[in-house]
C-alpha cells in the first residue's frame, strides 16, 4: 500500500493497540494465572503409551491422588454429530474406559500440590495394558478384514466415519470427450499447530457460590463452556469461561479438549484450584494434529489446455476420535465442496472420506484441507501444461472463473472476486522472462532454479449456513438436537457516561489484531480515536454468546456485528445531538467526540451527551432510554478472499536442501481495515506454509508410536529459512461483506505449499521429477534425484 493515509480509520495501518502490553512482558497466561495462585494443585495426565489395546488397570500407590474413568463414571463423554447418513458418531470418553486407541490417549489424572511433585507421581502410576493390533495408516484401515478402531456400525466401508459423494449429471459425456486425462497423486503428511504456548488450563473453584472459573487456552470460549457444562451436567451459569492472552492458536486450540472437562470435574470434586500446563512433549502425542491426507486426482483436457471435467478420490486420516463441535467430517467435506477452487470445473465426480486410525485425532489448523486441495489443483496444471505442451501462465488463465457471481458443480456460490488479475499482478511483479533467463544460466553452473505458481480462493467469514449445510435439515422436537452449528456473532456496543466505548464480542482475539481493527471500524462511525475503545472478549461472563475466532471470520462477522451496533449507536447520537442543536438527525456529523450540525463548526460533545443521557435523563428526548448501548448481530453466507502465490527456489542437488529464495503474493481480500495487521497475516501464513512445504512432519512408526515428539525431530522453520515476501494488494468489494473486507487469516497457508512444490518441480524438470508429497524435505529431494523417482507418498504414510 502506498500514498498518504486515507481520511477515515479504516485503511491505515495503526500500530497494534494490543501490542504495548505483550512486548513488554506484561501479557497474561494461563502459566501467569497459575504462577499467582499459591494455594492451587497441579495436575498431570497419565497417558497410553500403547497404539491399540484393551485397558486393563491404572493404579497408585498410597499418597498418590489419582482419578481413572471410574471416578468419573457419572461423566457424559464428549459426542460431535453431524446428521448426514455417512457419518459415524462415536463417544470420546473423558478418560479411557476399557480400550485405548491412540498413544498419548489420558487414561488417568494426578493431582499433587507442585508441577514437581505432579511429574513425580506420573511416574509411580502403573498402567497395565493388553496391546490389540494397531490400524496405522489409511490402507490398513481399509483392507479387508482390518482391526476396528470403533466396534460400531458402520454404514459403508470399515473405518469409514465420512462418505461423500458428488456426481454431476454430464461428467461421463465430459470426460469421454477429452483429448487428454491427466492423472496424479498428492498428499500432504500430518502436521502440528505446534503454538508457542502449549495447551494450559486453570481451574478455581467458588466454595461460597458453588461456581467455577476457568481460564483456558482456547479459540471459542462460550462454546467451550457448553462442551463442559453438558459433560459434567452443569448450568452454564454455573461455568465462568476466560480465555486470557493466547500463544498461539491455529485452529489447534478450537475444539473442546477432554482433558479441560477432566480439570473442572477434578477442581468440584476436591474444591480445590487446579493448574495444567501442557508439556511440548504432550502437545505433539496428543493435541490435535491435522492434514493426513491424500488426493487421488483426474483431469479431463482438451487439447488448448481447457478443463472439462474433474474426479477426485479424497481420503483423510482423522485419527482415532472426532473433534468437537466441527466434527471429524471437517476435513473431508471442505475438500469435496471446494476442490475446484479459483477454478471454473463445469463437470465433477468426487468422493471424500474420513478414515479413522489409532493415532492422535485430527482437527482443524489454519487453512484446514485448502493447503491439500490447492497442492492437488494447482500441480495438475502444471502437469498438464507440460502434457500438453502450453504454458503454465497461459492454461490457468483459461480456466480460472472470471465471471462472478459463480456456482461451483459443489453448489458453492463465490463472490466477485479477481483471479485472472492476482494471476496477472504475481507474474508481473515475477518478470517470468528475467527468472528463465536466470533459471538458464544457473543450470549451465550445475545450479538448479525453479518458479511455482499457485492460485486459490479461500472462503472466508462464513456463518450458520454454511455450516448448516455440511449436515441435513432436521425437525426440531421437544428434545433440543445434538448438532451445533456455528456461524453468527453478536457485539454490544456501549458508551459510558464520560464517552468512553466498550465493544463486547463473541469472538476471540488470539493475535490477530482484532482489538484495534474492530475500534477502527467503530470509530469511523462515531468521530472517535481508536484508542477511545475497549474491546472485551473471550470471558463468558462479560461478552455475548459467540462462536470464537476460526475460519477466517473475526473480521468478516465480528467486524460485522461490530458496525452494525455502531450504525445503530451512531444514529442514537444523532437523535439526542439533533434535539439540542436543531434540525434533523441526518443534518448531524460526527467527528472529532463532537457532534455538529452540517455547515456549523461547532456543536456538543459526544461526552456531553453521554453524561446527560445517563445522569440527566430528563432532557432525554421523547423519554427514550436513558443508557447509550447498541446490539449488532451478523450472519452472513460468506466470502471469497483469493491469490496468487509465486515463489522461487534453489535445490542443491547434493545434499537435496530447497532455498526459497524470493516469495510473490498477490492477495485481494477486498477492503483492507489495517494493511499493517493483513501483511502480518499474510507473512505469518506464508511462513506455516513454508513448514507444510519443506519442513513439519508428525511420523509414526508401524506400532503406532509417535517418534517426533520433541523439536529436534519436529522441525519449524526459523527466520533463517524464510525468504522476503513482496505482498501487492487488490481491492474487490462483494455485497456478501457488510464491512467490505474479507478473510485474510489462512491464505499464506493455503497458497505457499503449492506454489514452492511447484517450484521445486520446475527445479527439477531437468532430472525428470516432480514433487507430489509434502513435506519435500532434503532426504525426499536427494533420494529422488538418486532414484530417477518422483517424490511421492509410500503405503505407510511416509513418501519415497
Amino acid at each position: 500500500m502506498t500514498g498518504a493515509e486515507p481520511p477515515t480509520w479504516t485503511g491505515r495501518a495503526l500500530p497494534r493497540l494490543e501490542d504495548p502490553a505483550i512486548v513488554r512482558g506484561w501479557g497474561r497466561y494461563v502459566g501467569d494465572i497459575a504462577a499467582r495462585d499459591q494455594s492451587c494443585l497441579y495436575a498431570r495426565f497419565v497417558r497410553s503409551g500403547v497404539a491399540s489395546g484393551r485397558l486393563i488397570s491404572v493404579s497408585a500407590p498410597p499418597g498418590v491422588t489419582l482419578f481413572t474413568a471410574a471416578d468419573l463414571a457419572d461423566v457424559k463423554p464428549i459426542r460431535a454429530v453431524l446428521n448426514r447418513p455417512d457419518f459415524v458418531a462415536v463417544d470420546t470418553p473423558i478418560l479411557a474406559v476399557d480400550t485405548v486407541r491412540f498413544v498419548g490417549e489420558p487414561v488417568g489424572l494426578v493431582i499433587a500440590a507442585s508441577e514437581a511433585e505432579a511429574e513425580d507421581a506420573l511416574e509411580l502410576v502403573d498402567v497395565e495394558i493388553e496391546p490389540l493390533p494397531a490400524v496405522v495408516s489409511t490402507e490398513q484401515a481399509l483392507a479387508p478384514g482390518a482391526p476396528l478402531v470403533h466396534a460400531v456400525e458402520y454404514p459403508g466401508d470399515p473405518n469409514t466415519v465420512v462418505d461423500g459423494r458428488i456426481h454431476t449429471e454430464g461428467f461421463d459425456a465430459a470426460f469421454a470427450r477429452a483429448d487428454r486425462i491427466v492423472e496424479i497423486q498428492v498428499s500432504s503428511a500430518r502436521q502440528s499447530a505446534m503454538p508457542l504456548e502449549a495447551r494450559a488450563a486453570h481451574v478455581a473453584y467458588d466454595r461460597a457460590g458453588g461456581r467455577s472459573t476457568l481460564h483456558v487456552t482456547t479459540q471459542m470460549p462460550h462454546l467451550i463452556r457448553t462442551g463442559i457444562a453438558d459433560s459434567l451436567g452443569l448450568r452454564e451459569d454455573d461455568l465462568r469461561v476466560v480465555a486470557p492472552d493466547v500463544g498461539g492458536g491455529f485452529g489447534a486450540k478450537m475444539a473442546l479438549a477432554r482433558e479441560d472437562v477432566a480439570l473442572v470435574w477434578a477442581s468440584r470434586r476436591l474444591r480445590r484450584a487446579i493448574a495444567w500446563l501442557e508439556t511440548r512433549e504432550e502437545n505433539f502425542l496428543a493435541a490435535w494434529h491435522s492434514r493426513e491426507q491424500v488426493y487421488d486426482i483426474t483431469g479431463a483436457f482438451t487439447a488448448d489446455g481447457e478443463l472439462l471435467a474433474l474426479r477426485g478420490d479424497l481420503v483423510c486420516d482423522v485419527g482415532a476420535y472426532s473433534c468437537y463441535p466441527v466434527t471429524w467430517g471437517v476435513e473431508p467435506l471442505m475438500a469435496m465442496a471446494e476442490l475446484p477452487g479459483a477454478y471454473r470445473v463445469r463437470e465433477y465426480s468426487v468422493r471424500s472420506r474420513a478414515i479413522v486410525t489409532n493415532k492422535c485425532p485430527i482437527a482443524p489448523y489454519r487453512g484446514v484441507s485448502r493447503p491439500v486441495q490447492v497442492l492437488a489443483m494447482e500441480r495438475l496444471f502444471d502437469v498438464a501444461a507440460a502434457e500438453l505442451g502450453l504454458d503454465r501462465v497461459a492454461i490457468r488463465e483459461q480456466n480460472l472463473i472470471a465471471e462472478f457471481p459463480h456456482r461451483s458443480p459443489s453448489g458453492l456460490v463465490l463472490d466477485q472476486a479477481s483471479h485472472l488479475e492476482t494471476l496477472r499482478a504475481a507474474t508481473e511483479l515475477a518478470d517470468l522472462a528475467d527468472f528463465r533467463d536466470r533459471q538458464e544460466r544457473a543450470r549451465a553452473q550445475g545450479r538448479y532454479l525453479g518458479l511455482g505458481i499457485a492460485c486459490f480462493a479461500e472462503r472466508t467469514g462464513y456463518g450458520t449456513p454454511a455450516f448448516a449445510a455440511r449436515s441435513r435439515p432436521i425437525k426440531l422436537g421437544r428434545e433440543p438436537a445434538p448438532l451445533i452449528t456455528p456461524g453468527y456473532e453478536r457485539a454490544v456496543l456501549t458508551m459510558d457516561p464520560s464517552g468512553a466505548l466498550t465493544l463486547r464480542i463473541g469472538a476471540s482475539p488470539h493475535g490477530q489484531g482484532l482489538r484495534t481493527t474492530l475500534a477502527q471500524l467503530v470509530c469511523d462511525e462515531l468521530g472517535l480515536e481508536p484508542g477511545a475503545v475497549r474491546v472485551i472478549a473471550s470471558d463468558t461472563d462479560a461478552t455475548p454468546y459467540g462462536w470464537g475466532s476460526f475460519a477466517s471470520r473475526a473480521m468478516v462477522i465480528a467486524g460485522g456485528a461490530s458496525l452494525l451496533a455502531a450504525r445503530e449507536l451512531a444514529a442514537r447520537l444523532r437523535v439526542l445531538a439533533a434535539a439540542r442543536l436543531g434540525g434533523l438527525p441526518d443534518d448531524i456529523e460526527l467527528a472529532g467526540g463532537q457532534a455538529v450540525r452540517a455547515g456549523e463548526e461547532s456543536g456538543v460533545s459526544l461526552a456531553t451527551l453521554a453524561r446527560d443521557t445517563y445522569l440527566n435523563a430528563h432532557l432525554i428526548p421523547d423519554k427514550g432510554e436513558p443508557a447509550l448501548e447498541a446490539v449488532g448481530r451478523y450472519d452472513p453466507s460468506g466470502t471469497f478472499a483469493n491469490a496468487c502465490h509465486v515463489a522461487e527456489v534453489e535445490v542443491d542437488p547434493l545434499t537435496g536442501h530447497v532455498s526459497v529464495t524470493r516469495f510473490l503474493v498477490a492477495e485481494d481480500a477486498g477492503r483492507l481495515i489495517n494493511p499493517a495487521i493483513v501483511d502480518g497475516q499474510i507473512h505469518g501464513g506464508v511462513a506455516q506454509g513454508v513448514a507444510n512445504a519443506l519442513y513439519e512432519e508428525l511420523i509414526y512408526d508401524e506400532r503406532g508410536v509417535l517418534v517426533t515428539t520433541s523439536l529436534m525431530d519436529y522441525l519449524p522453520p526459523t527466520i533463517a529459512e524464510m525468504p522476503g515476501i513482496d505482498i501487492v494488494h487488490l481491492d474487490t468489494r462483494s455485497a456478501e461483506s457488510i464491512t467490505g473486507a474479507k478473510g485474510v487469516g489462512e491464505g499464506g497457508t493455503i497458497g505457499a505449499p503449492a506454489a514452492i512444490a511447484n517450484a521445486v518441480s520446475d527445479a527439477l524438470a531437468p532430472f525428470g521429477l516432480g514433487v507430489f508429497h509434502l513435506p519435500a524435505t532434503p532426504h525426499r529431494v536427494r533420494t529422488a534425484i538418486r532414484t530417477g523417482a518422483d517424490i511421492r507418498r509410500t503405503e505407510k504414510g511416509t513418501a519415497s
